[in-house]
């Protein structure tokens, strides 16, 4: 009898369209590996969802870099039923002296946390949830969030929890959610940089169990233009400088702690172009209209989730304490985005908020669209960009925004979405998201 391969594991970056992309290395070599990188080139940067490299671009076909591995963000689990284990290390793009890529997300939420803690002494929890569909699973019709929509993929469910929890990122929840054949997944919070991870290792693994099963994961933010959303939403807390939770002051309105409402005012201010980063996709702006559950508005609420901004709720008996469980959701974003890009660009407006003191923002109840201009202007309420090209040309506009990060990232960047458009053509709803439902 033959003896069993040996195990590759895939040292991991994740790119401008959220697209997990690396090299495989045996297992017996992953150690040296972590001290020299392997191999990578620039332009792979622009690479589009589509597979296509934005042309023109920043990069060309010179140049070289190296992926360094982390090995404290490594998931490894052998319960997807795949014949060998699922192994990935989340890894930093650096120059060959081993300095910092400009167009590294993992680096940029690095260092976009660093500065945080530098300015304020504060450190971000984050967790994400994700919602998802089975596609083209042939599915029995249940009801939402029923236990026989659950059961109906049985042994779907068990089997990524488990695999979740032996990969090592915690998962909280696997549960059927409102829409046609969808689910959603919660880790338990983290520090930002692994909370990151452990999004692109959810995603990855997602698939591969339901592969598996002869079935398709999709976390496309649309998978059929009347259909309900997937969306990524963001939990965000703070720790300061002696691991006290920062977030919470029963004291004051919607129990924001001061530092907490100026990090939203921040959000709020440059909302529109972060939208930019958190919504990128041409679907995705399907998903962000009123009436939706999702966002419309640069909108602050206590437990509303039609606010881009939700105060999350506390639970007041078990002996838990409020101050560790409050958080606040940032409900704007999708799996079109990369969560290091998200997380990085929702820290620098939120030290944006804290570096100008801003007021925190009105809590907000009601339906925007029922209120008169004049209204909405009193609450700040402004309406967010309604297709991808808006979204970028709100980024232009931004120049706070856009100095966040290297010249060369923006245009980069802003060179892949338009990449992705111009492909798109002309292309109905309906088509798109037939795309964006294969892409994701």
């Amino acid at each position: 009898m033959s003896e069993a391969p040996e195990p590759l594991v895939v040292v991991a970056t994740t790119d401008l369209c959220a697209v997990t992309r690396g090299r495989s290395v045996p297992e017996h070599r992953l150690a040296k590996v972590a001290a020299s990188g392997i191999g990578w080139v620039p332009a792979n940067i622009s690479l589009t969802a589509l597979g296509t490299i934005a042309d023109p671009n920043p990069w060309g076909s010179s140049g070289d870099l190296r992926i360094l591995p982390d090995l404290t963000a490594r998931y490894r689990t052998g319960l997807t039923g795949s014949a060998t284990p699922f192994d990935m290390v989340a890894g930093d793009i650096v120059e060959l002296d081993g300095a910092p890529w400009a167009a590294c997300t993992r680096t940029l939420l690095r260092q976009a946390l660093a500065d945080l803690r530098a300015r304020t002494g504060l450190a971000v929890v984050a967790a994400f949830e994700q919602e998802f569909q089975l596609v083209d699973a042939a599915l029995p019709e249940a009801h939402p969030f029923s236990l026989s929509a659950l059961r109906r993929t049985d042994p779907f469910a068990p089997r990524l929890q488990a695999a979740l929890q032996e990969a090592g990122v915690e998962p909280e929840m696997v549960i059927a959610e409102y829409g046609r054949d969808q689910f959603e997944i919660v880790h338990a919070p983290a520090d930002a940089l692994a909370a990151a991870d452990r999004a692109v290792a959810i995603r990855e693994i997602t698939r591969e169990v339901a592969r598996n099963l002869g079935w398709r994961a999709s976390f496309a933010p649309k998978t059929a233009p009347d259909g309900v959303g997937n969306g990524v939403h963001v939990h965000l807390s703070f720790l300061d400088p002696a691991g006290r939770p920062a977030a919470y002051d029963p004291a004051r309105p919607g129990r924001l702690s001061a530092a907490a409402g100026s990090f939203c005012a921040g959000i709020l201010h440059h909302l529109p172009a972060l939208t930019a980063f958190s919504a990128p996709g041409v679907s995705s702006y399907y998903r962000l209209k009123p009436h939706s559950w999702s966002s419309s508005y640069t909108w602050l609420a206590d437990r509303d989730r039609e606010a881009t901004l939700r105060i999350c709720p506390t639970v007041g008996f078990g002996g838990g304490d409020p101050a560790r469980q409050f958080n606040i959701e940032f409900r704007a974003a999708d799996a079109t985005a990369n969560p290091y890009l998200v997380l990085a660009a929702l820290i620098r407006a939120g030290l944006e908020g804290l570096a100008a003191e801003m007021p925190a923002p009105p809590l907000v109840s009601g339906d925007p669209t029922a209120m008169t201009p004049a209204q909405r202007d009193a609450l700040g309420l402004v309406r967010l960009p309604e297709t991808l090209a808006a979204a970028l040309a709100a980024l232009e506009a931004d120049t706070v925004a856009r100095g966040w990060f290297a010249p060369v990232f923006v245009e980069t960047y802003l060179g892949v979405k338009r990449a992705e458009m111009a492909a798109l053509g002309e292309r109905d709803a309906a088509a798109v998201c037939a795309l964006y439902r294969t892409l994701y």
